[in-house]
Order: structure tokens, then C-alpha cells, then sequence
């Protein structure tokens, strides 16, 4: 996981790189490598990160396709009867979307701020960066252990 999670660091440091060092780009630019790669990098890191769903046997909860987080969501037959501390699956589901649209939210406010793109980019990086510190302090269970 710290392997994987470090690749997607690299993607998305790149990715910060070329939006931050590249030329300026705006709503009439053509689409060019400073475009295009840098949403590419991004994309493939953002794979990276539903594939580590599936090895974390998180495979419902993708992070990146809401489309089957909703499906799973409102297929569950106790969606509204069961509490909360019986159907954790469905609370991370229905917190799934709320996450994305309030991380939506706060990368737009600093894409429009005096940071620009490149500070969302970088803020991206920095979590990633969080994530793989965390790998690194994780306990492993031990052989037997639940």
C-alpha cells in the first residue's frame, strides 16, 4: 500500500509540477500536453486509488465512481431501518458522496483563490503525502488476529 500510494504521489507531484512550472493555460487555450497530460496523471493515480479499494476489500466503496457507491446504497434493504452501529457498509457508502462533494467543494474555492489550479493540485499532493505517513505508522495485524 505505502508502494502504491507513493506511485500516486509521483503522478499527482507531477501533474502539480506541469501546472505550476508549465505555460499559462485559460478557458481559450488549445488543448495541449500542459492540458491534457496533467489531467491524465491525475486519472491514472485516481485508478491507482480504486484499485487499492479492491486490494483493502473496500470494493463497494471506490472513492472515485459514485455511480456504484449510489447503486449499493439504495439497494440496501435496510437503507433507512437499521441504526447506525449496524450497518457500517452503508454509512460509509451514504458518507462516500458527501466527502466527494465537500472535497469538491473546497478544491474549487482554492482553484479560484490567489493559488489557482496548481494550489489545488499541490493540496492533493500533500494529502497523498498524509496517507502515505499513514501507511508507514499502521500497525499490521497479527496472524490470527481480528
Amino acid at each position: 500500500m505505502i508502494t502504491s500510494s507513493t506511485l500516486q504521489l509521483i503522478m499527482i507531484v507531477a501533474a502539480a509540477l506541469m501546472v505550476t512550472l508549465g505555460p499559462e493555460t485559460g478557458t481559450t487555450s488549445p488543448i495541449d500536453v500542459w492540458i491534457a497530460l496533467p489531467i491524465a496523471l491525475i486519472a491514472f493515480q485516481s485508478g491507482g486509488q480504486a484499485v487499492s479499494s479492491r486490494v483493502l476489500q473496500y470494493g463497494a466503496l471506490t472513492s472515485v465512481v459514485l455511480t456504484s457507491i449510489y447503486c449499493d446504497l439504495f439497494s440496501d434493504q435496510k437503507l433507512f431501518t437499521a441504526p447506525l452501529s449496524e450497518n457500517v457498509e452503508r454509512n460509509r457508502r451514504a458518507a462516500a458522496p458527501v466527502m466527494v462533494i465537500v472535497g469538491a467543494f473546497f478544491g474549487g474555492l482554492l482553484a479560484h483563490s490567489e493559488w489557482g489550479l496548481a494550489g489545488a493540485v499541490w493540496a492533493a499532493a500533500i494529502l497523498k503525502c498524509f496517507v502515505i505517513i499513514a501507511w508507514c505508522l499502521w500497525r499490521a495485524e497479527r496472524e490470527g488476529s481480528s
